[in-house]
């Protein structure tokens, strides 16, 4: 008798549910506990390693606030770094005028760059993809701009000074070996991943894949458009907020770099590395960028741009989901039996 094929409910079976769907699609799966298990893992694996891993942690985050737009409402930017720069310039304004509790900071920090994120989005809402390229690249170039001339507040072209980040929660004070850093940057990026993952599973993150797939369809069967784009937008600039806040607190010291061209052209990046629309993209690019980068920079000082560049072309002409599969052949059976394990 000839099987069915593949996909076919059974005669007589039911579709599930939405609910049953979506809390399906929200169940936790053994790669990703394994993934951040790991994550913490490090902290005591790789004692020396803690400053590199803070960094990694710091553009994880930046790259899921990137992927909130870019994977799940299909909006391209180029000056995602505006928001990363708002709170970076808020986290380090605060320390320097008496907030100097980090997580206070960070809250209010990620407030501030929501504000912005929230103003600017209704910007993006009208025109196409090129429009709105343009528009986030824009607002990226008037703040590095304003940053730079109201160096009375900023400090300008010198970076702010006189940046002092008391102890996380009145009681783990920063060390040099960055151990406390990653802790802190490592968690705030697991919470707030943890929000993401709720809101994306969610009914409001299925209608941001509507909107992706096709805005003029969605907009036909009741889903709000604008106010959806609006929401995730300035979501987005919360969480790209935050993680300015982590690079100033976390170095106490912030600068016009936080600002400029290539920390959106890094996300971008990053995203390509790990891709978009499933998260994970974020955190697992920003490990391969990072070690990448380090190695590179570390066996040819002078040539490491061209050898990062010349990975890049070869991953998207291989194809990042085909070299995935090769380099994943060997644990195949693993896998299976993991898989077959699972209810």
């Amino acid at each position: 008798m000839p099987g069915k094929p593949p996909g076919t409910r059974p005669q007589g079976a039911q579709a599930p549910s939405p609910a049953a769907f979506l809390q399906a699609k929200a169940a936790w799966r053994w790669p990703e506990i394994l993934f951040w298990i790991s994550a913490f893992g490090l902290i005591l694996l790789f004692p020396n390693r803690h400053l590199l891993l803070n960094e990694i942690a710091i553009l994880g985050l930046f790259a899921l606030s990137l992927d909130l737009i870019l994977g799940y409402a299909g909006i391209v930017s180029l000056g995602h770094a505006a928001f990363f720069g708002v709170g970076a310039y808020a986290a380090g304004l605060l320390a320097k005028h008496g907030v100097s509790e980090p997580v206070t900071g960070l809250l209010l920090s990620g407030a501030a760059a929501g504000l912005v994120g929230f103003l600017a989005s209704f910007m993006i809402l009208r025109g196409t993809d090129l429009t709105r390229l343009m528009v986030t690249l824009g607002v990226a170039l008037i703040f590095h701009e304003l940053a730079n001339r109201l160096d009375w507040i900023t400090g300008g072209a010198d970076g702010l000074l006189g940046v002092s980040v008391g102890p996380i929660l009145g009681r783990f004070d920063f060390d040099f070996a960055g151990t406390a850093a990653y802790t802190y940057s490592l968690t705030a990026t697991f919470l707030l991943f943890l929000l993401a993952r709720r809101i994306v599973h969610s009914p409001f993150g299925l209608s941001l894949k509507a909107l992706k797939d096709n805005r003029l369809r969605a907009a036909t069967i009741g889903i709000a458009p604008n106010r959806r784009i609006v929401a995730i937008y300035t979501l987005a600039a919360i969480y790209a907020g935050m993680a300015g806040a982590l690079l100033t607190q976390t170095t106490q010291f912030v600068s016009l770099e936080v600002l400029d061209f290539a920390r959106s052209a890094d996300a971008l990046l990053v995203l390509v590395i790990g891709g978009s629309g499933y998260l994970y993209g974020g955190p697992i690019g920003a490990i391969a960028f990072k070690l990448m980068k380090d190695t590179l920079s570390a066996m040819t000082p002078a040539y490491w741009i061209f050898w990062m560049g010349f990975i890049l072309v070869i991953l998207v002409l291989i194809g990042r989901d085909r070299l995935m599969a090769t380099l994943a052949r060997p644990f195949a059976p693993l896998l299976r039996l993991l898989g077959a394990r699972r209810p």
